[in-house]
C-alpha cells in the first residue's frame, strides 16, 4: 500500500520567500499548497485537510494572529508561525494563541523541515504552559517561577531542572534520565552533576520556605510533591 503524502500550507505574503517554500517543501517529499493573503490562508485552511501550516504574522487581508485565534478555535492542527517579528513578547504571543512552534526569518530550510518532520512525527500535543503545585507556579512561556507568589530566579538549567520535575511530579525519576532530559547527555555514574544541580534547585526553591517539594528517592534518584 502506498504511503500517503503529508500535505502543507503554506500561508505566505512575500512571493520570493512563497515560492521558495512550496519548491523547497515539494522537493523534501510534502504536497504543498501555497496562499498570498490571510484571507486566502484562512480559507484553505478550513476547507482542506492539511496536515500542517507554515503561518507568516504579517499578511495583507488578516493577519497571522487572527488566523491563529480561528483556527484553534475549530480546527486542531499543527502550526508553525516563520515571520520576521522576532521580538520575545511576539514569539509568547504566538505560542499562548496557540502555534506549536515559532521559527524567526532569516531562517534555515533545513531547520524548518526539521521542525516539520518532529511535529508531523509526534502529532498535535500541546504541553501545559503554566504549572501550579501547592504554593509553586511554573510558567512555560514567561519562564517564570513563583512560590507564595514570590518570584524564584533561576539559571536556564534549573528551569529546565525544575520543569521536568514538575511535569513528571509523583515519579521516581533516575539520575541518568535526569541528565538525558536536562543535559541531552549520558553520563558515568560517579559523575555528581545532577546531584549539584539539585542542592542549588533546592536552595532556591525549598530552602526559604516551609513545605519542601523536591525530593529524594534513595537508590533512584529525585521526585516533586508533597511527600518523599
Amino acid at each position: 500500500m502506498a504511503l500517503r503524502i503529508m500535505s502543507i500550507l503554506v500561508i505566505e505574503d512575500d512571493p520570493k520567500t512563497g515560492d521558495y517554500l512550496k519548491k523547497g517543501l515539494r522537493e523534501s517529499g510534502y504536497a504543498v499548497d501555497l496562499a498570498r493573503t490571510g484571507t486566502d490562508g484562512l480559507h484553505m485552511a478550513l476547507e482542506h485537510a492539511y496536515d500542517l501550516v507554515v503561518l507568516d504574522v504579517m499578511l495583507p487581508g488578516i493577519d497571522g494572529w487572527e488566523i491563529m485565534r480561528t483556527l484553534r478555535a475549530r480546527r486542531d492542527l499543527p502550526v508553525i508561525f516563520l515571520t520576521a517579528r522576532d521580538h520575545v513578547n511576539d514569539r509568547i504571543h504566538g505560542l499562548e494563541l496557540g502555534a506549536d512552534d515559532y521559527l524567526v526569518k532569516p531562517f534555515s530550510f533545513i531547520e524548518l523541515v526539521l521542525r516539520i518532520r518532529t511535529l508531523l512525527r509526534r502529532g498535535v500535543v500541546r504541553e501545559a504552559e503554566v504549572f501550579e503545585f501547592a504554593d509553586l507556579k511554573l510558567d512555560v512561556l514567561r519562564r517564570k517561577v513563583t512560590r507564595q507568589g514570590v518570584e524564584i530566579v533561576l539559571t536556564n538549567k534549573e528551569f529546565l531542572l525544575l520543569h521536568l520535575l514538575v511535569k513528571r511530579q509523583g515519579e521516581a525519576l533516575s539520575r541518568t534520565l535526569i541528565a538525558a532530559e536536562v543535559w541531552d547527555m549520558n553520563f558515568d555514574s560517579d559523575t555528581n552533576v545532577v546531584d549539584v544541580a539539585i542542592k542549588r534547585l533546592r536552595a532556591k526553591v525549598d530552602q526559604p520556605f516551609d513545605k519542601k517539594l523536591v525530593h529524594t528517592v534513595r537508590s533512584i534518584g529525585y521526585t516533586f510533591g508533597e511527600g518523599a
